[in-house]
């Protein structure tokens, strides 16, 4: 008999603290991007001792595939990422981070814990549905490497539909937010560096001055977002970092320029980017400078499918009602490499509340940031109920 949601709810209680303490394991023992090789051989030890066969994706990732026992059907992947960040751990918790300068500020660990659980069960009812669930344990969201790891490796080419979930400080326990269309901005990581001709600043026309140049192009990179796009597209260029100049009398041939491009569109993305390396060239042409222009592709804009969306309010309306499923939460310019999955396959990306407290409000990447873990019963019940409603009812 297939598994109801009473019975997804009693047996994530059954098990609410072995996730617990994964998770408490896991922030005790954070790494950063690309190094997480003690979390993922953790999570190995687990997915082997649960039962469920896996891969290696690159050094730090792996999915584990569990094929449902009544034969063929859909294919849906479920996602948790496992890095950390570089930062302090000032919670003062008898679990806080052994690793000096390292810390799970981003409820990753929480991540990894909650999927490990819905493995667990899900394993448990092999028999009971049919089609596929994948588990990706991914590395490096952090740096908008790891998801592409799974994508370009060819890994979501056969999977008909994605989902994940992100623990929340900005919303309160209990709560599931699931928002149809976009959620999260893209991220590009662009750099120009700014090349003149030093000189004596007591005669500039001897010289090709690259401070002014780039402090030129910073000034008209802003007309972008006024002059270039329309007023209702969503958009961000911001620069954080000018760097020119050795000594107040010599004029600086070198100038370098970092800044980021946000944005809720894939087409307005690519607009704005070619805006941005269009205009840093014709402004140090006019300095008589050249530039050197590169950008780094951090995430795509994270837009959930609006079926999907729709699908995950009605399970997450079940596990805890309808009043605390949260459909119009504001979109975030913060950015989520999962958008790479969407990118591939449709899906949807819900946000789990873990705020019931001032220690619990701290904002993500905060030193002091920590969460509720009644939360991380939601998160696995979440994932379990969806799975397993899409496999029997897919779309």
């Amino acid at each position: 008999m297939t598994i109801n949601q009473k019975q997804i709810h009693e047996e994530v209680s059954d098990i609410y603290d072995y996730i617990i303490a994964l998770r408490r394991h896991f922030h005790r023992h954070p790494e950063p991007s690309l190094k997480e090789f003690e979390t993922i051989q953790r999570i190995m030890e687990e997915v082997e001792e649960i039962g469920v066969p896996y891969i290696n994706v690159g050094e730090t990732g792996i999915l584990a595939t569990l094929i449902g026992g009544k034969g063929a059907g859909k294919t849906i992947l479920l996602r948790a990422d496992i890095d950390a960040l570089p930062l302090p751990d000032e919670t003062g918790k008898p679990y806080a981070s052994v690793n000096p300068g390292f810390n799970h500020a981003c409820g990753h660990d929480g991540h990894t814990a909650s999927l490990l659980g819905a493995l667990k069960i899900l394993k448990e009812h092999q028999d009971e549905f049919s089609g596929t669930i994948q588990f990706a344990f991914q590395p490096a969201e952090e740096i908008g490497g790891g998801a592409r790891q799974f994508v370009r490796g060819g890994y979501i080419d056969g999977i008909d539909h994605v989902f994940g979930i992100h623990l929340q400080s900005g919303t309160q326990v209990g709560k599931i937010v699931a928002t149809p269309g976009p959620s999260n901005a893209s991220c590009d990581i662009f750099k120009i560096k700014v090349s003149g001709k030093s000189g004596h600043v007591s005669r500039p026309d001897l010289g090709r001055d690259a401070l002014v140049s780039a402090a030129a192009i910073v000034t008209e990179l802003q007309t972008i977002v006024s002059r270039e796009v329309k007023p209702t597209d969503e958009v961000v260029v911001g620069i954080g970092v000018l760097r020119a100049g050795t000594n107040y009398n010599i004029i600086a041939n070198e100038a370098e320029i970092e800044g980021t491009v946000r944005t809720f569109s894939h087409e307005v993305r690519a607009q704005v980017l070619e805006a941005v390396e269009r205009i840093a060239r014709n402004v140090s042409d006019a300095h008589r400078t050249t530039i050197e222009f590169s950008n780094y592709d951090a995430a795509a804009p994270l837009i959930n499918d609006i079926q999907a969306a729709n699908h995950a309010i009605k399970v997450a309306s079940d596990i805890v009602g309808l009043e605390n499923v949260i459909t119009d939460s504001p979109k975030s310019m913060g950015a989520d490499d999962f958008a790479d999955y969407l990118a591939v396959a449709p899906g949807v990306y819900c946000f789990i509340g873990t705020q019931s407290s001032e220690e619990t409000a701290y904002g993500h990447h905060h030193e002091k940031f920590d969460i509720d873990e009644k939360g991380l019963a939601i998160a696995t019940e979440l994932h379990i109920s969806y799975a397993l409603s899409y496999l029997k009812e897919p779309f």
